[in-house]
């Protein structure tokens, strides 16, 4: 499953290892030293967030940011991992380090702490669908499921998304429009005055409709001072 990933890289290790000399330097400090372990051959599916391709990417750490990283991002054990050009190995990068990272397909993904009793939090990975004074997070992540039918395959991953609003430290979960709607200090009828346009239904595009909800709510004339519970 992971060869894929690996023969991509492999085929020019020369400019990745230039890319380390120039852009990470002191790149062993931020690795965990660790190598990274594909999921077994049985397993259907993978455990990153849309590709299992290395790509090039951005990664900052300590308010740096270093370009054209090969990463990859596993949402099952919240993960960064990139691609040892001297090993040829996939190499874990130490989480705690990392403030911030930019995948191939423009994805920014931000690490927040304070969000403990949330049994996905992990190592705090979230992506930033909404980057303003109220941000939308969203918390992409697999599990792993037996297969119901005998066959090649043991268990499969699945994936799922959790939304949050966050303000000023503050994480608030969101799973229902209402909810939605009053933690903001909304009422559903200004929403529905300013949404009369848009047909977006809330659970087939919850993230989309949650990013156009807090803008609504941060182009009003009255100060946000808090969610509303």
């Amino acid at each position: 499953m992971g060869g894929e990933a690996s023969a991509q890289v492999v085929q020019e290790p020369k400019s990745y290892l230039a890319l380390y000399k120039d852009q990470l330097p002191y790149f062993q400090e931020l690795i965990s030293g660790g190598l990274y372990a594909d999921a077994p051959k049985n397993f259907d599916g993978y455990p990153f967030f849309n590709t299992r391709q290395f790509e090039s990417g951005v990664l900052k750490i300590n308010q740096v940011s270093y370009s054209e990283v090969p990463l990859l991002y596993d949402i099952q054990a919240d993960w960064v991992v990139t691609f040892h050009p001297i090993y040829n190995q996939k190499i874990l990068i130490k989480s705690e380090k990392v403030d911030e990272f930019i995948l191939g397909d423009g994805s920014v993904l931000r690490n927040y702490q304070g969000n403990d009793s949330y049994i996905h939090h992990k190592n705090g990975f979230y992506e930033v669908a909404l980057d303003a004074d109220i941000k939308l997070l969203v918390k992409h992540y697999k599990v792993l499921k037996p297969v119901k039918e005998l066959g090649q395959y043991t268990k499969e991953f699945i994936e799922y998304s959790d939304y949050y609003f966050w303000y000023s430290g503050q994480f608030e979960s969101v799973g229902r429009k209402s909810q939605a709607i009053k933690l903001l200090g909304l009422t559903k009828k200004e929403v529905k005055r300013s949404f009369w346009e848009n047909s977006l239904d809330f659970k087939r595009n919850m993230e989309e409709y949650l990013s156009n909800l807090a803008k609504l709510r941060l182009d009003s004339d009255l100060k946000f001072g808090g969610f509303v519970k």
